[in-house]
């Protein structure tokens, strides 16, 4: 029976990041990256589900059960080279009967990193760390914060940020004449 891998890379300033969501030894693909063992909460296996439907346009990911010692080193990392702006990949691996890598993995949401958390969680008998991670992609920018779409002149304005060599987004000028059209199916 064939599997899936979900497979994450992030592009950090001083290097390249790879994990994918499992908890056993390390994977190696077909181009000999290799992406460690991370675990992911219920709740980043929803987002990363939504993300791949196309349907969101933020992603946030949650690392659980990583060693207090090597979110410290995250956290440290992250205080000297911010990572906010890296670019990420999101990628789906199609793996034969014995677990190898068939064709190329499949890219399936692509964006930059927003925000990064680094929490501590303590039991009495170890400390864990968790990682949070908030991506986001081009589309985030067509929202306003309070969850309103933008008016034309913002819209216009972050047009011409995204795509400066375009001409000028007459998108929302145009839709409202679209009111009083008939649709004919099909116009042969």
């Amino acid at each position: 029976m064939a599997e899936l891998r979900i497979l994450c890379d992030l592009e950090l300033p001083a290097e390249t990041v790879r994990v994918w969501d499992g908890s056993s030894g390390p994977f190696i693909d077909a181009g000999g990256n290799l992406y460690r063992a991370a675990q992911f909460t219920d709740d980043a296996l929803q987002s990363v589900e939504t993300a791949i439907n196309g349907e969101a346009f933020t992603l946030q990911l949650a690392l659980i059960n990583i060693p207090n010692a090597v979110g410290d080193s995250i956290w440290d990392y992250d205080e000297v080279a911010s990572v906010v702006g890296s670019a990420f990949t999101l990628k789906i691996q199609q793996l034969d009967d014995f677990g190898q890598p068939v064709g190329e993995p499949e890219v399936k949401f692509t964006g930059t990193i927003d925000n990064m958390k680094v929490t501590d969680q303590a039991s009495d008998e170890n400390s864990q760390s968790m990682v949070t991670i908030d991506i986001v992609n081009a589309f985030t920018l067509r929202v306003m914060a309070s969850g309103a779409v933008l008016s034309d002149v913002d819209q216009k304005a972050r047009a011409q940020l995204l795509n400066p060599s375009s001409s000028l987004d007459r998108f929302c000028e145009r839709i409202p004449s679209l009111r009083d059209k008939t649709i004919r199916w099909p116009n042969w």
